[in-house]
């Protein structure tokens, strides 16, 4: 019998978008208004309300696979099916975003043992792929555009490796049990959202409109699949079949391996290095979390090569002594604080974070109190302007980075009915990837995570291209916990390297100013990369800007497309929030 998933979805903005629903029998198909904001949208942010439960909750990117996950949930599954689950089926409707030809990082949190877990499923360079990667005929780096399309790009996808991984240790559905919904969706078809088909009519990824299959799978007749259509997937149907039934090895040998290597290697845009033997050899890695104190919780995230959880981790202890509390929410001075905090986090995350297992990443060092303490003085109540790096070892000479992150992410946050809990955010880099289209779905254009020069005024970029490495990355899936151990809040966001800004301001929302996640991740956002301010246009932190340029802030207005994925546990009920900016939703058992 085949699963059907229903799923009610609440008016969010201007845009009517169409989402069908499965629970066993039948689809029902419901217009339900949406709203578009990446990477460009109209200004403005609607509301959303918060969602409650009381045994589990899931709240992804797109309803369908909010809602695969919480089928999976109801079966009684485990957070980590449920992760697997939700993934396949954004794969199909949200290619944009993820998939199983991207990467991933996972954060689990075991109830029963009291132990949060990090599981590293980032994509790897090719085995031949060196430094050179990215230079032009003149030793220069080629232009970004011709960077991200095409086979060159493209790293060894390490979703579903990562996926066989955790579901051998904390799965209790079958394996093949978590298809179905993907399965299902990819066969019968899927109602294209109007985000979807917004990101397309822009024409954000040139390639996609010049790589087959790509073209002709996205624009039919030439033309963008329009919002409402009813779109199939047989070849990925037929995929996840195998998948399902022989395992991540129908992925990362045989046939599909096969077609994959020969796909990036014989692209029409920029041929890539990735081989048969690359896949085959790929392998997750489970890594030591990171964590830190503050206030009365314990903040934990992923250790490089996400940059991510050590920016966030510092963002926050550099506000420490602020105490931020005492300030109304998104308010001048908090904000002012926020901006500077993000600089001098910014600073040293551009010079020291990479692939530990190629360089020395001082993650200790970073995070130290002394250093952070130190580096908290340089916060004055004027905007410091481009900081400098810190020195938290003196025996580390590096050049700073110039790679190219852009927003196409998700996050997905996840607790089931036993108390275990994901977050977990997952991407294929830009918008549509390399535009390199395998079986149905596409393929990362994470290489050019890396920087393009492998070295800056002599000095070597920690985070170059070198064969099997790991690009950086800005992911910063997070957990909090309260002092007694238990745990609070799950949060993460996607959005490029302003992930980082996104998650520590909602973090600061939750933690310091109190508000439910929903109320947090409503609030406007503002970022800092340690260039300028930007504060977010149709906001009412426009009225801001004036103030802030009198404490010396360069402001820009501009649509940040964060997609913040939160749920916090409060008073052992579940609270879920889902960013309006995007169109995704938060299901628990009482969202049937």
């Amino acid at each position: 019998m085949k699963p059907t998933f229903s799923c009610r979805v609440h008016r969010l903005g201007l845009i009517a978008a169409v989402v069908s629903s499965f629970f066993y029998q039948s689809y029902v198909i419901a217009d339900t208004p949406r709203e578009v904001r990446e990477p460009e949208a109209a200004t403005g942010v609607s509301q959303k309300q918060m969602v409650t439960s009381e045994q589990y909750m899931v709240v992804a990117a797109n309803p369908y696979a909010s809602r695969a996950g919480q089928w999976v949930l109801s079966q009684g599954g485990s957070a980590v099916d449920a992760a697997i689950a939700t993934q396949l089926v954004l794969t199909l409707v949200e290619p944009q975003s993820s998939g199983i030809g991207g990467g991933s990082f996972m954060l689990y949190y075991d109830k029963q043992k009291q132990q949060m877990l990090t599981l590293d499923g980032r994509e790897t360079a090719p085995a031949e792929a060196d430094e050179t990667l990215f230079l032009n005929t003149h030793g220069k780096p080629v232009k970004w555009i011709d960077a991200v399309v095409g086979g060159r790009s493209v790293g060894v996808p390490g979703v579903l490796r990562a996926f066989a991984d955790a579901h051998s240790k904390f799965g209790k559905l079958p394996w093949a049990e978590l298809f179905k919904p993907a399965i299902h969706l990819a066969e019968d078809g899927f109602v294209v959202s109007p985000r979807l088909n917004a990101l397309l009519e822009m024409r954000f990824n040139p390639g996609a409109l010049q790589l087959e299959p790509a073209k002709s799978y996205f624009y039919p007749n030439g033309q963008a699949i329009a919002a409402g259509t009813l779109k199939k997937n047989p070849e990925l149907a037929a995929l996840y079949k195998k998948i399902a039934e022989q395992g991540a090895d129908a992925f990362y040998l045989g046939e599909n391996a096969k077609q994959l290597a020969n796909a990036v290697q014989n692209s029409a845009i920029a041929p890539g290095k990735l081989s048969e033997a690359d896949l085959a050899q790929y392998q997750p890695k489970w890594r030591e979390p990171i964590c830190v104190e503050y206030h009365q919780y314990n903040v934990c995230s992923m250790a490089p090569p996400s940059s991510g959880g050590i920016a966030v981790l510092q963002i926050l202890k550099l506000l420490e002594s602020k105490n931020l509390a005492q300030y109304p929410a998104n308010s001048l001075q908090a904000l002012h604080y926020f901006t500077q905090a993000s600089r001098l986090a910014f600073a040293d995350r551009d010079f020291y974070i990479a692939d530990p297992d190629f360089v020395t990443v001082p993650t200790s060092a970073l995070l130290a109190p002394d250093y952070l303490a130190e580096r908290a003085k340089l916060i004055t109540e004027q905007d410091s302007k481009n900081v400098p790096v810190g020195k938290p070892l003196d025996n580390l000479e590096r050049a700073q980075n110039d790679a190219f992150e852009l927003p196409s992410t998700t996050h997905v946050s996840i607790v089931d009915k036993y108390g275990n809990a994901v977050s977990m955010t997952s991407s294929i880099e830009m918008a549509f990837g390399s535009a390199v289209m395998v079986n149905g779905y596409l393929l990362n254009n994470q290489l050019t995570d890396f920087a393009l020069s492998p070295e800056k005024d002599g000095k070597p970029v920690a985070n170059r291209v070198e064969g099997n490495k790991r690009p950086r990355s800005s992911m910063s899936p997070v957990m909090v916990f309260n002092k007694d151990g238990s745990l609070k809040l799950i949060v993460g966001s996607p959005g490029g390297s302003r992930i980082i800004n996104y998650v520590a301001q909602t973090l600061v929302a939750v933690l310091d100013w109190q508000l439910d996640p929903q109320q947090a991740i409503n609030l406007p956002r503002v970022t800092n990369r340690n260039m300028y301010t930007t504060i977010e246009a149709g906001s009412a932190l426009v009225a801001l800007q004036p103030e802030l340029e009198k404490r010396g802030h360069e402001v820009k207005v501009a649509d940040l497309n964060s997609g913040l994925h939160a749920i916090a546990i409060h008073n052992g009920q579940l609270q879920g929030g889902a960013d309006p900016r995007r169109e995704g939703v938060a299901l628990g058992e009482k969202s049937f």
